[in-house]
Order: structure tokens, then sequence, then C-alpha cells
């Protein structure tokens, strides 16, 4: 067996490992820059974060009760 060969392998693997986990993290913290901004953003809004669902189906209803209003409103032939 050749261990030289062995090692340098084990050892690039090693690097290429290091490598991703640092590409890992990077990522992780853009993504958690991302929510923090995103979270200001709907805060700004009046909205509570944990509440964006509720909130993005009570105005999902509001466009439809809209809409058939609108509806009724225009004339018939």
């Amino acid at each position: 067996m050749n261990y030289e060969k062995k090692l340098s392998t084990l050892k690039s693997n090693l690097e290429q490992s290091k490598d991703k986990k640092y590409r890992a993290e990077v990522r992780l913290e853009n993504l958690y820059a991302a929510k923090q901004k995103l979270t200001e953003e709907i805060k700004s809004l009046g909205v509570e974060p944990e509440n964006l669902n509720s909130e993005i189906e009570k105005l999902k209803n509001e466009i439809d009760e809209l809409l058939d209003k609108a509806d009724k409103l225009m004339p018939k032939d």
C-alpha cells in the first residue's frame, strides 16, 4: 500500500471538506442576514412575522370580496 498517496488523498479530501464547510457557513450567515432584513421589512408594514400567513389569507379574502363587488357593479347586458 502506498501510504504517501493515501495520505495525500486524505489531505486533499480534508481541504475540500474545509472549503465546503466555509462556503456553507458564509451562505448561512447570508441567509440569516436576509431573514433579519425581511423580518424588519415585514414589521415596518405593521405585521408581526408570526402572523404573516393569517395576514396573507386576510388580504386574499379582501381581494376576492372587492373583485366580487366590482363584478356586481358592472352593467349586465
